[in-house]
């Protein structure tokens, strides 16, 4: 009774397909998860996904998919959430190698399906930006998404496209797609939340953790990523929705430009001419950027007191909460100081820590 869920954009999307396979299925047989090994910055200082080989212990499942145990560990100085989350889940991840472009993605998941014959197929994003047409002002990272949606429109078998917390990636606004969703499929409660463990106490990503955090009951806005993003926490962000997959790729222009793509190089170049940009383009500027940076003493009382001026000035935009890897960008701290970080605000105040949030109590002037 194996179930498949193609997490469409890496990263948080796969902590959010282990949490809605239990929600829907319980403990039992846990699904295969599908998914890149794309992390941010924070983690891998490498731009761009990682490929099989910037990993050892991978296990061959077939001649294309390899399966990341939790004793893999990524070729230094890449970085990967997935071996953790192997150890801390019961789920299979099975990693998304898109270096050889949609033929590829497209290729695995032929071979995946034919090993596994799946009782079910969805693939599940998180906020919607799988939904863009590619040239919305605040689309951000869309390269993922369309990879794993083109490849699964051009397999031979039924795909469920999903959208969990719409609106959550802060990259489209969902009164852009909201006509595009379908039935409501769940909407995640506390106690889903409570089968992932630990994981949103160290995984970085902010979409998912604001999903969790709006199914324990959170609202507000929470501000996020290195740019300072607003996105409403409201009644909708813990939901989860079917979208018709056709609907779906008839208006993702980038997607649809990408179906017989043979390499990243040939699909970045597709993002450039339809969205104006490569994400991987924005990375390797940023690693660069980061890589010059000195790293900068961790001083408790100065770190109060960096915190102190951020909270007054997010009060001030109407912030009720922000993330971990907001707060460590905010206030200058590199990536591999961040759990660092998370740890002295924690430990220093504790009513303050709304997992896997920081809730923001300074009052604007």
């Amino acid at each position: 009774m194996t179930r498949l869920i193609v997490a469409a954009g890496g990263g948080g999307d796969a902590v959010a397909s282990a949490m809605l396979d239990a929600a829907l299925y319980g403990p039992e047989e846990p699904a295969v998860v599908l998914t890149y090994a794309w992390d941010r910055l924070l983690i891998d200082p490498l731009p761009g996904p990682r490929g099989a080989d910037n990993f050892t212990g991978l296990i061959s499942t077939t001649s294309a998919v390899k399966v990341v145990p939790a004793e893999a560990r990524p070729l230094a100085p890449a970085g990967s959430t997935l071996p953790r989350l192997a150890a801390e889940l019961p789920h299979t991840f099975a990693l998304i190698d898109p270096h050889h472009g949609v033929e590829g993605v497209t290729r695995q998941l032929e071979e995946l399906l034919s090993y596994l014959s799946p009782t079910s197929i969805d693939l599940l994003d998180v906020g919607g930006d799988i939904l863009a047409r590619g040239d919305e002002p605040t689309l951000k990272s869309p390269l993922a998404d369309a990879l794993t949606l083109a490849a699964c429109c051009r397999v031979n078998a039924p795909v469920r496209l999903l959208v969990a917390g719409p609106g959550l990636d802060g990259e489209l606004p969902p009164d852009d797609f909201r006509p595009m969703l379908g039935g409501l499929v769940h909407t995640f409660t506390a106690a889903d939340v409570s089968a992932l463990g630990t994981v949103l106490d160290w995984h970085p990503s902010e979409a998912t953790g604001m999903l969790a955090a709006a199914a324990r009951g959170a609202r507000g806005t929470c501000e996020i990523r290195d740019v300072g993003l607003p996105v409403p926490l409201t009644d909708e962000s813990p939901t989860v929705h079917e979208v018709d997959l056709d609907d779906a790729v008839t208006r993702n222009q980038l997607a649809r430009a990408l179906m017989t793509t043979e390499t990243l190089d040939e699909a970045e170049a597709h993002s450039r001419d339809i969205c104006g940009y490569s994400e991987i383009d924005y990375e390797r500027n940023k690693a660069a950027r980061l890589k010059a940076q000195p790293p900068t003493d961790l001083n408790p009382d100065t770190v109060l007191a960096q915190l102190a001026a951020f909270e007054a000035e997010a009060a001030g935009r109407g912030v009720t909460h922000t993330t971990f890897r907001r707060l460590t960008e905010a206030l200058n701290y590199s990536g591999t100081q961040r759990e660092s970080l998370r740890e002295l605000l924690i430990s220093s105040r504790p009513e303050q820590y709304e997992t896997p949030l920081w809730r923001i109590t300074a009052k604007p002037e």
